[in-house]
């Protein structure tokens, strides 16, 4: 889990510095409450699973 977390941070890495080396607009929200709202929905996943066991 910890490898797959390290490559995928340095996939998006490269995404994004990719993405701004062609001038392309980032795939992802581009500031800290849209990258939260992100995070948000994740952990309510996190938590739906844990609480109804799927």
């Amino acid at each position: 889990m910890i490898l797959q977390s390290i490559l995928a941070t340095i996939a998006g890495f490269a995404v994004g510095f990719l993405f701004s080396l062609l001038k392309l607009p980032v795939p992802a929200p581009a500031e800290l409450p849209g990258v939260m709202g992100v995070v948000g929905m994740f952990l309510g996943f996190v938590a739906a699973r844990a609480v109804f066991k799927h």
